[in-house]
């Protein structure tokens, strides 16, 4: 019996692991995550609590009769329900990190169940390995984790002589969110007058950025940029220890990752780590969270440039962009409807000497004086970088306008999972000329006790925003549909992101807008 039990364990964990492991992947490997997303998936339809159910009831009834342990065996194969073992918008993918995570975790597993068969109980401890497979997983990158620390030293190793052999201007940018568009708004600034080397896409970790020095420095680079990314305290501090640049920028605080850093002080507190080998700090002083960090920076000796994009009347910041004064609107500052690739004038303050230019139509004007302030302290002439304003892109899929061959225009925001990005991207959709408006959106992720009333209000808005709110998937979908309830919108719920973006080309014509506000990848439910 307990050979044909061990059998058909053997059979089902290959099944149950591959879910786990492709989570573990999608997670970045981050210890605890893993059970975290068991138990997101366990709870969030009534199929999957049955199932579970019946799971628990079969390791319950286990050790008074040994064959109840094959339920829960064969539940952990197959649930849960929705969780796909090779996925489609984030296919599991054998590099050699998931293959050593997988050869400690089966090591793991056959430790528990050697361990229960020697205390008398082995049906029991397989139905219990089935079925606490995500936490054995978890184990398993608690385990790796200072082996692949160490596997990682070697290239950091590497980076780090080059950037001393090469000696580039270092350039380090940090943020809850905005901090890729500030370094592709960076980088067209600088690049017109120095070599400049950025981390592409979102390479924000070690080795990102690791690789991206290995791969991309060359012997005349002049100038690198670095975004950095955190998922909790010290984890950008590292990051400084070895690329330790001179310029720090600090974008945006906000409640992006939020689960992981506990409150906003912590954010806080873990972002301005960039700062500690930094001989300049570029601040944006709209933020009220950044704000009150320039006081202690300048004592430290640091030399602080402040940015402000929020046009405030009698801005002391050192660069200020604002919407130039519209003629038309009596003195105010009504913009034209934004389209696509279309361009508005605007007004730069440099330390109180004005200059005009203009901005693409879905620029944020605050990542673009971070960008301009962060550009005239490594030296660019203002009128050189206020010059090129005008050229600046934002990132891809981060507000960005298109038109489809049918006519329907399209903004992109789907690289967004933050409240004020949504709330810009709503106001985008809200300023483009069209006959009719939708939203398609999962709602915001990773936003702690804040998850909830942030995406309430993401369905207020986009109930009053748009004439159809798309609610995609079911991470957020009760959040989203309480707050749609103030708004006149018609609401449709969708299974996933492909349904929601059929819909559209079925619906919709020329004339029309559509916003695809966030993404989740589908190991999220």
């Amino acid at each position: 019996m307990t050979l044909i039990i061990g059998a058909l364990l053997l059979a089902s964990l290959p099944l149950a692991a591959a879910r786990w492991l492709r989570v573990a992947q999608r997670e970045h490997y981050l210890p605890g995550t893993v059970s975290g997303f068991a138990r997101r998936w366990w709870t969030v339809d009534i199929r999957n609590r049955a199932l579970l159910g019946l799971g628990l009831a079969g390791l319950a009834a286990s050790p008074w009769e040994p064959w109840a342990a094959v339920v829960p065996i064969e539940v952990a194969a197959v649930g849960p329900f929705g969780l796909s073992m090779r996925g489609s918008t984030s296919p599991l993918a054998w590099t050699r990190r998931l293959r050593t995570l997988a050869a400690v975790y089966s090591v793991l597993t056959a430790l528990v169940v050697v361990a229960g068969s020697l205390t008398g109980l082995p049906a029991p401890t397989m139905a219990l390995v089935a079925l606490g497979a995500p936490v054995l997983v978890d184990a398993a990158l608690a385990v790796t984790r200072p082996l692949e620390r160490r596997a990682a030293g070697t290239f950091v190793d590497r980076a780090r002589s080059s950037l001393d052999r090469v000696g580039p201007e270092r350039v380090a940018i940090t943020g809850s969110f905005g901090k890729t568009t500030v370094k592709g708004y960076l980088r067209h600034l600088v690049s017109g007058s120095r070599s400049v080397v950025a981390s592409p896409a979102s390479f924000n970790n070690t080795g990102g950025l690791s690789r991206t020095v290995n791969e991309h420095l060359t012997p005349d680079t002049e100038v690198f940029i670095a975004e950095m990314g955190a998922y909790g305290p010290g984890e950008i501090r590292d990051l400084c220890s070895w690329v330790r640049p001179d310029l720090a920028v600090l974008c945006h605080i906000g409640p992006v990752h939020l689960e992981r850093f506990g409150t906003l002080e912590a954010t806080v507190a873990a972002k301005a780590e960039i700062f500690e080998t930094a001989r300049t700090a570029v601040l944006n002083v709209d933020d009220p969270l950044i704000r009150p960090l320039v006081g202690g920076l300048r004592e430290r000796g640091l030399t602080v440039v402040t940015c402000s994009g929020g046009g405030h009347e009698g801005s002391e910041a050192d660069v200020v962009i604002s919407p130039a004064t519209d003629p038309a609107a009596g003195g105010g500052t009504e913009r034209s409807p934004i389209r696509p690739g279309g361009r508005s004038p605007c007004r730069v303050t440099v330390r109180g000497e004005m200059f005009e230019s203009s901005l693409p139509d879905d620029a944020h004007t605050d990542n673009a004086a971070l960008a301009l302030g962060a550009a005239l302290a490594l030296g660019v002439p203002p009128e050189t970088a206020v010059s090129r304003l005008a050229g600046i892109r934002g990132a891809p899929h981060r507000r960005e306008l298109s038109v489809s061959p049918t006519g329907v225009t399209i903004i992109d925001d789907t690289f967004n999972s933050n409240p004020t990005g949504a709330a810009a991207a709503l106001s985008t959709l809200a300023s483009v000329p069209a006959r009719r408006r939708v939203v398609a959106t999962p709602g915001m992720v990773e936003l702690g006790d804040r998850q909830g009333p942030e995406n309430v209000e993401l369905g207020r808005l986009a109930a009053t925003t748009a004439d159809t709110l798309i609610i995609i998937g079911r991470t957020n979908r009760s959040a989203l549909l309480r707050g749609s309830r103030s708004g006149t919108a018609e609401v449709i719920v969708v299974a996933n992101r492909g349904e929601a973006v059929e819909w559209t080309r079925n619906n919709l014509e020329a004339g029309d807008a559509v916003l695809y506000e966030n993404d989740l990848p589908d190991h999220f439910p």
